[in-house]
């Protein structure tokens, strides 16, 4: 898990995308940023689940996980497209904050559109975990219901709860194991396109956060 600083058994943690270190995948195709797998030290074979992001750089297959369920989102870049065994189109993945759902077993060959892409990824370990990727522009509650992770795409957000309120900027955000007190994300007005520091995730002026919910499958 990444060193973000938060004491061990804590509740929530938090994250800055910038300081998460790249682990370089094997085939030279690119690089993975890992915000968080559960349980801790399970590794990529023993994971239940796992939220990544990574960026894709050069043409290649997807490295398979068997009994795994993947949700993939582009946040920046021309996109790619993910042809099956045959060669077949599967996909296309190049709208921005749209997740796409598919087997960790299934083979896909990726194929850039352009250049380089950045995308999130959620994989759950089929029939222990269940969740979903969606991207909201409200305000919105965490930590109520079970384990989850949000990421700031656009504008700026404040964690209200908890020992102190937060300002998160795009790229920033939290994540927790389980249900613990409430904190509310509330969107703050955007800063004015004179002001604004452009950003790789932002396709508009919107706030916009990327939003994780997992539960165990209940037997």
């Amino acid at each position: 898990m990444p060193a973000d600083g938060t004491a061990p058994g804590a509740a929530v943690h938090w994250f800055d995308l910038r300081t998460v270190p790249a682990t370089p995948w094997k085939n030279g195709g690119g690089s993975t940023r890992e915000l968080v797998c559960w349980p801790p030290g399970a590794g990529t074979d023993a994971f239940g689940w796992r939220v990544s992001v990574a960026r894709i750089a050069a043409p290649g297959p997807f490295s398979a996980f068997a009994g795994v369920d993947r949700q993939i989102m582009m946040l920046d870049g021309d996109g790619v497209t993910l042809h099956g065994e045959l060669g077949e189109l599967c996909h296309t993945l190049q709208q921005r904050w749209q997740p796409w759902r598919f087997a960790g077993e299934q083979p896909l060959d990726c194929r850039l559109i352009g250049g380089p892409s950045t995308d999130f990824n959620l994989m759950l370990r089929r029939g222990q975990w269940q969740g979903r990727v969606q991207v909201l522009h409200d305000p919105a509650t965490v930590g109520a219901a079970g384990a989850g992770l949000c990421m700031v795409l656009q504008g700026q957000w404040a964690v209200l709860g908890g020992d102190a309120a937060r300002v998160l900027q795009p790229g920033q955000g939290l994540w927790w194991p389980e249900a613990m007190g409430a904190r509310v994300l509330q969107p703050l007005q955007p800063l004015s396109p004179e002001a604004a520091n452009p950003h790789p995730f932002a396709p508009d002026a919107r706030p916009a956060l990327v939003w994780v919910d997992v539960a165990p499958v209940n037997m």
